[in-house]
């Protein structure tokens, strides 16, 4: 009996001890703080890609891709940090350059912003702002137009026609019911001129670009305001939205619409929220189609990229699940295109060889 007892002492005594020299759950890396460049001055942080543990073989490769397809600049940041910064055909760290449509999410930022200072509500008319008379159509017609078919792109007006003038701005749906990539998103300015009884620039400036550290002017090329700024500033901004609308602690555009702004806002183009284009999605339209595409958008890039694109291949790419953005500057890497090119494609495939 005795000898039993012992037994069973020994085997808890042994129980106990394994339990107590069970090795802890590893602790785990901490993950490296996002970084914001200071709003002046040239210093900016950057991150190797042997830091990275990526993959330097594929850099010239993809270098060589972008100076062959007229680019002008590129830039890859990881948690705000450069990784990657080149320049090309005699363009500087310092030159301008126009944004294009990928200028179409500054004016869907700002709208946002001045929707959260409480100067305007999206899901109001534009009329209400701008008065009668700021299209062609009906009363009735244009009083359907609220300032949210306009970041969504389903005015129903006509898209035949770049001019945003009244005469020129014909009904061709009831809004809401077509999506169709359109100039008309550019009346969202003069909406939040007439409530902030501001310029459009002059908020905008004190609004977003100051507060961020960017560079730039809005100039008159054709019949849109398109905005110029240095890479870098394009970079800033792509930044401020990959952290929902934070710079550092300050919250310039609140999280509830950037949210809004960068999910399917529609369910006829579904790769499309408030002027941003949406990755990863079932299916697309296209600029100056009506047809809907299969698929994502860029099937070779992260299904969780939102991105800003503009004309001729002017790129903001935002990656939430890896941290990062990318930016690309310059002519129009094959034929003259709207937003989306066969070169976004490519680029990815590039890209990804970097770090798969």
């Amino acid at each position: 009996m005795n000898r039993i007892i012992c037994i069973i002492m020994v085997l808890l005594s042994l129980s106990a001890c394994s339990k107590d020299t069970v090795a802890p759950d590893p602790i785990p890396t901490p993950q490296e703080t996002m970084y914001f460049p200071p709003l002046t001055g040239t210093a900016w942080e950057t991150k190797s890609i042997s830091d990275l543990k990526w993959n330097q073989n594929a850099v010239q490769p993809l270098l060589d891709y972008l100076e062959l397809k007229k680019s002008k600049s590129f830039i890859i940041l990881v948690n705000g940090r450069i990784v990657l910064e080149n320049y090309f055909n005699n363009h500087t760290v310092t030159t301008n350059w126009y944004w294009a449509s990928a200028g179409k999410t500054l004016t869907s930022t700002v709208t946002g912003i001045a929707q959260q200072e409480g100067l305007l509500n999206i899901n109001n008319k534009v009329s209400d702002y701008l008065g009668m008379g700021w299209t062609s159509e009906t009363s009735t017609q244009e009083n359907q137009i609220t300032c949210k078919h306009l970041l969504t792109m389903t005015s129903g007006l006509d898209d035949t026609t770049e001019e945003v003038n009244p005469e020129n701005l014909i009904y061709k749906d009831d809004a809401g019911k077509r999506w169709a990539y359109h100039n008309v998103y550019v009346k969202l300015q003069d909406v939040v001129a007439k409530a902030s009884k501001q310029t459009w620039e002059n908020y905008f400036n004190t609004k977003l670009r100051d507060k961020i550290g960017m560079n730039g002017t809005w100039v008159q090329l054709g019949p849109n305001s398109v905005y110029t700024s240095t890479t870098r500033s394009m970079a800033r901004f792509g930044l401020l939205m990959l952290n929902k609308g934070k710079w550092e602690n300050n919250t310039i555009l609140n999280e509830a619409f950037f949210n809004e702004a960068t999910i399917t806002s529609q369910n006829i183009n579904l790769g499309y929220g408030y002027l941003w284009w949406l990755n990863g999605k079932s299916s697309y339209h296209l600029p100056q189609s009506q047809l809907t595409f299969q698929g994502s958008i860029i099937p070779t890039g992260p299904t969780d990229m939102f991105m800003a694109l503009g004309k001729n291949d002017q790129k903001i790419y935002i990656i939430p699940s890896k941290k990062m953005v990318v930016i690309r500057m310059g002519d129009a890497a094959d034929n003259v295109n709207l937003a989306l090119s066969d070169f976004d494609k490519t680029l990815w495939e590039k890209i990804n060889s970097l770090y798969e």
